[in-house]
């Protein structure tokens, strides 16, 4: 009898150890949690062990209602999403879980041979699951007024997550002028799918972006893309007012950047480049006919001369005169020695003898003149 215990143990202690190695030596996954947005969920792990070079790990995730899991029974109620797979995620966005009820969710690893422990979390997508930004954003401007109208985040089969939410769904807008940084954004809180942004600055550029709310679970999505749009309506008087003052500021800078680059050019000119003076008889070799040094050709000798022609009229004259005088004395004497002569001779003598003083006075008065002339051009 004795014997044949000690048989017994040692039987039932070799199983035991084969069971063991045969299902508890492989490692389980690590780091096991959930990506989710909106109504699609991931189960994601992490399993950094090496194995046997001939072994293949493959991972089996499964989920089972809250509720079940009391029952003692209960494995036989659990569903397997994924099976043996390689890659260490699981889409459970098709498993139809539903929004507001507690799940269990887990998963293990095994290979040919092994097989490792389960590794379960617990998940509600109402409380866990992440919240999605609006689908789309609209802006238009409206008699200088911003119209927003907005899309509601949407599930895996395109239905609004305010009905999965209950209508607790809400919206957090942020607007602000493009010319300034978000951080001094203007908020508003709606639950309105439809907002209009009033008393806002005409012709100006304002910014908008939206955010989703659950303030039950006191969750929040992140924020929407960032739309622009500009509002209508005519320009303010100061902002005309400062456009001019930055025109005219910017066209005094410009002539005055000309000007200290004209500046610039001439000092460095000078500097490198020094002007050089050519000597005057070769300069006068580059002067056009029109920059030589000439003498006035006058138009008419009369225009010039005219004080001369008078002065020499008035020498003329007294050498007339004079010569006139000495005429008068010859002829008197002559008419005293001729008295005997006619008076019809003595008349004509003395038509012709002035005519004879008339051409010698012409003559001596263009020589005059025309010697006038001469020296004063010379």
């Amino acid at each position: 009898m004795k014997a044949l215990r000690c048989f017994c143990f040692c039987f039932c202690s070799l199983l035991l150890l084969k069971v063991s190695a045969g299902f508890g030596d492989l490692r389980r996954p690590e780091n096991v949690s959930v990506d989710s947005l909106n109504t699609r969920y991931v189960l994601r792990w992490d399993w950094p062990h090496e194995t046997a070079a001939n072994q293949t790990v493959t991972f089996t995730a499964q989920y089972l209602e809250e509720f079940r899991s009391r029952k003692a029974s209960n494995e036989k109620y659990w569903t397997s999403v994924c099976v043996n797979v390689l890659e260490h995620r699981c889409d459970f966005t098709g498993a139809e879980l539903h929004y507001n009820d507690l799940y269990l969710l887990r998963v293990w690893a095994n290979t040919s041979q092994q097989s490792s422990g389960w590794v379960q979390i617990r998940f509600c997508p109402d409380k866990h699951a992440a919240l999605g930004p609006p689908s789309s954003l609209k802006l238009s401007s409206i008699k200088g007024d911003l119209e927003i109208i907005i899309t509601d985040p949407l599930s895996s089969t395109n239905q609004s997550m305010k009905t999965l939410l209950n209508d607790r769904l809400s919206y957090l807008i942020q607007y602000w002028r493009r010319s300034e940084e978000p951080q001094k954004a203007k908020v508003l809180e709606t639950k309105n799918n439809l907002v209009m942004l009033t008393e806002l600055d005409r012709q100006t550029w304002y910014c908008v972006r939206v955010q989703s709310c659950d303030g039950s679970h006191n969750k929040s999505s992140v924020f929407s893309d960032t739309h622009c749009t500009r509002t209508e309506g005519q320009m303010p008087y100061w902002q005309i007012f400062l456009y001019f003052l930055i025109s005219l500021l910017l066209c005094f800078l410009l002539v005055l950047l000309n000007f200290c680059f004209y500046k610039m050019f001439t000092l460095l000119k000078n500097t490198f480049c020094p002007a050089i003076q050519l000597p005057d008889h070769i300069q006068e070799l580059w002067l056009s006919d029109s920059e030589k040094p000439q003498l006035l050709a006058p138009e008419s000798p009369e225009s010039v001369c005219e004080l001369l022609v008078m002065v020499s009229a008035e020498l003329d004259a007294v050498a007339v005169d004079e010569h006139s005088n000495t005429e008068e004395q010859d002829s008197s004497t002559h008419s005293r020695h001729g008295s005997r002569d006619s008076g019809v001779y003595s008349t004509e003598e003395d038509t012709c003898h002035r005519s004879d003083l008339q051409m010698s006075s012409r003559k001596h008065r263009e020589e005059l003149h025309h010697g006038m002339l001469l020296e004063l051009c010379a």
